[in-house]
């Protein structure tokens, strides 16, 4: 059968997310064969059970299980190896991204995205962000790469870095909490009080297609948001500025759920107590990033400003 082999991940690798580290090196290994590999613990990192998204440092260790590379149970797909090139930004979408850049230079770049824009694609997802960035190189040798996300219908500034290292630096700063960001969100009913900390642990539950995350979750993980009230509509609506201190996934949306105001048009964790009659507004998720300080690659802290949108 063979033993498992260890990888040792180079500084040209670093920043790179397990999934495409892989699939760069074993193109004949499917998708799905890869799941299973990280479900069943046959590829770790430093030992340990990873999820495929996790983001490589250079100097840790990849286990490869001996069926992948002798080819056993992963026969060559030709087709994956040479997938075709994604299809050229349409010259709408390049202006479009272009006339939302709040923030440029050489090792970053801030831009305020709309709501509806999907950050990196999916299962029926085929417009989206991380096929735009071309539009956004402005004559480097290569694309901008995500370094964090924002839900397809959340709204607001998201950072994007211009090259590797840099990469590798926004990355560090996100996971280590040292940005700060604040959301504007519309709530359905007034938060009480009217200023507050939320501190419940958020898990992932649901089957497939169905994951929400929720306060009694196995594994639940700690989970924290400041939010203040700006504004109100009698009882019916609030105007609340959010501060997450933690960064888990929907946390800013399970959390005013929890509290018993969700966010106005989100479903997913509102259901129909997110929706009010009579506003006039959008309907959609009414959640904007509004402003975020971050560590600069270069030195120094970058505070960008996304436009407040009118509600």
């Amino acid at each position: 059968m063979g033993a498992f082999r260890t990888i040792t991940v180079s500084k040209a690798d670093a920043g790179l997310r397990l999934d495409r580290w892989f699939r760069a090196r074993f193109p004949a290994v499917g998708f799905g064969e890869f799941q299973k590999l990280l479900r069943t613990g046959q590829v770790r990192v430093d030992g340990k059970r990873v999820k495929a998204g996790v983001r490589l440092a250079a100097g840790e260790e990849v286990r490869v299980p001996p069926c992948v590379q002798s080819g056993e149970g992963a026969a060559p797909v030709p087709e994956r190896a040479s997938r075709p090139a994604p299809p050229p930004v349409r010259a709408a979408d390049a202006d479009d991204l272009r006339g939302r850049v709040l923030y440029r230079d050489d090792d970053m770049i801030v831009i305020d995205k709309p709501a509806g824009l999907a950050v990196q694609g999916g299962t029926g997802t085929h417009r989206h962000l991380d096929a735009m960035l071309d539009a956004l190189r402005f004559g480097a040798d290569e694309k901008p790469r995500l370094v964090h996300r924002l839900d397809r219908d959340t709204s607001g500034v998201l950072v994007l870095a211009r090259h590797r290292a840099a990469a590798q630096a926004l990355t560090r700063a996100f996971r280590a909490r040292t940005t700060r960001k604040i959301y504007l969100a519309v709530t359905v009913g007034v938060p009480r009080p009217r200023r507050g900390r939320i501190d419940l642990a958020l898990g992932k539950a649901g089957g497939r297609g169905r994951e929400k995350m929720v306060g009694d979750a196995p594994e639940s993980r700690r989970a924290v948001t400041l939010y203040a009230v700006m504004d109100a509509a009698a009882q019916r609506a609030a105007l609340v500025t959010l501060m997450p201190l933690t960064g888990r996934t929907h946390q800013l949306r399970a959390h005013m759920a929890a509290i018993g105001t969700p966010i106005l048009g989100d479903g997913k964790y509102g259901g129909q107590g997110s929706v009010i009659a009579g506003l006039g507004l959008p309907k959609r998720l009414h959640l904007h990033a509004r402003c975020i300080a971050i560590p600069k690659p270069s030195g120094g802290i970058l505070t960008a400003d996304a436009p407040r949108r009118p509600t």
